[in-house]
């Protein structure tokens, strides 16, 4: 029966591991109840229904990716879409939130058909194996970056962008987790990043970076009226807001293909000719996660790059989406608990899925320029933008003028020329 629902093979994969994946991967995302509540709540939408809608159209997307395409992964709203949302339709354009959560619904049904046509498959399959390994690194270096960041053990420079953080409570509790992390691992300790999550979220409490509440209530969700189905279609036809939609297209699609590239890849299921098995199931649940999702009053849905903390833990099917999906229905009724763990315990995990995928770079031919450029460029503008999208698109460009440039245009297929005329045009126009 799990086979069948959510293809777990008894003969190699065990629910403990699938369980243990399945947490970790919720730990390292869960996250995002907080910041995309606080980012979409910015617009003047109501916090509470937000939260409700974040929590509610995660689940709903994990669970169907867990049941349509059987694979380890999750989805939540879109780091990148939410903040475009919140900061350049609505506070940025003067859009008011109804107004721009109509382009995100009109958005999700144009997936819904575009997936359903193959469209997205074909793009997916269209993309070179030079490419795929590098999305892959480039992705674990994104993911690592991002951990990073987000503990203050790499900060803003005005002189040189970036820089080495001050040592404080929230970095130290960082760079013990990455440690420890790595520490496990050599160990060939089962469920490493898992308990290094937990570990930290402990050594937290004296450093005064975990906040015990006084009492872990379980309380009702909040209300969904404030946001449900609150859309204005009033300004949808006019140039602007088609430009918008296509926008928010390339960014959503070039996010889930980039993300369900890297993973599959390290799960080890892409076939020799390069096929993604369930590709299609995989971006249906997203589509019609991000059109559910605007219905409820929340922002685009994408497959997350946190989803490899699960997968480095050994996830391999259905039943880890299901495990992550379950653990954010209760986190509508048991938000305080989990909240209770701080982003810089999860910052272990993350360095070292970064280090794990970073094993890919070894299948692109470092010695051949028109290979390796792309390589490199989708790589380094994937953590230097902060964009798998743009990573993509900048390493597809630069792979296609190449082949043209030395007079190998035959290896470019029609579809790689369509999709960079396209980008050019987004470039252009956006």
């Amino acid at each position: 029966m799990l086979k069948k629902l959510l293809g777990f093979d008894s003969t190699t994969m065990t629910l403990r591991t699938e369980s243990i994946a399945g947490i970790t991967t919720f730990l390292t995302m869960s996250y995002i109840l907080a910041v995309n509540t606080s980012i979409l709540s910015s617009t003047g939408m109501d916090k509470g229904a937000v939260f409700t809608a974040t929590a509610l159209a995660t689940a709903l997307s994990t669970l169907l990716l867990a049941f349509m395409a059987k694979l380890p992964l999750a989805q939540a709203p879109s780091m990148g879409i939410n903040a475009f949302f919140a900061f350049t339709l609505v506070q940025g354009m003067g859009y008011p939130w109804q107004v721009a959560m109509a382009a995100l619904f009109v958005e999700g049904l144009i997936f819904i058909l575009i997936t359903f046509f193959n469209v997205r498959e074909i793009v997916l399959n269209s993309i070179p194996a030079t490419l795929r390994y590098a999305i892959s690194v480039g992705i674990g270096m994104f993911i690592a970056f991002i951990g990073l960041k987000n503990a203050g053990i790499i900060v803003s420079d005005p002189a040189t962008f970036v820089t080495f953080g001050p040592f404080t409570p929230v970095s130290v509790l960082a760079l013990t987790g990455i440690l420890l992390s790595g520490l496990l691992v050599v160990k060939q300790v089962k469920g490493a990043l898992f308990y290094s999550i937990l570990i930290c979220t402990l050594i937290g409490i004296p450093l005064g970076v975990t906040t015990i509440p006084e009492f872990l209530p379980i309380s009702t969700p909040h209300s969904l009226a404030p946001t449900f189905c609150q859309f204005d279609f009033s300004q949808l036809f006019t140039l602007d807001m088609a430009v918008i939609i296509f926008t928010l297209l390339f960014m959503d699609m070039f996010d889930t293909i980039g993300t369900l590239v890297a993973l599959t890849y390290r799960i080890g299921i892409v076939k020799e000719n390069g096929e993604i098995p369930r590709a299609k199931e995989t971006m249906l649940a997203d589509a019609i996660g991000s059109t559910f999702g605007a219905i409820l009053g929340c922002s685009t849905i994408t497959t997350y790059l946190e989803s490899a903390s699960g997968v480095a833990e050994g996830g391999r099917s259905g039943f880890t989406s299901l495990v992550t999906g379950g653990m954010f229905l209760l986190a509508i009724f048991f938000a305080p608990i989990f909240l209770l763990i701080p982003g810089a315990a999860t910052t272990g995990a993350l360095v070292l899925v970064g280090v794990f995928m970073m094993e890919s770079i070894t299948q692109i031919d470092m010695k051949n320029i028109a290979e390796a450029l792309p390589a490199f460029i989708t790589i380094i503008t994937m953590v230097l933008t902060y964009s798998v999208a743009n990573g993509i698109i900048l390493g597809m460009l630069c792979y296609v003028l190449l082949k043209l440039g030395t007079g190998r245009h035959r290896e470019v297929s029609p579809t790689m020329y369509v999709l960079s005329v396209l980008f050019l045009l987004k470039f252009i126009f956006t």
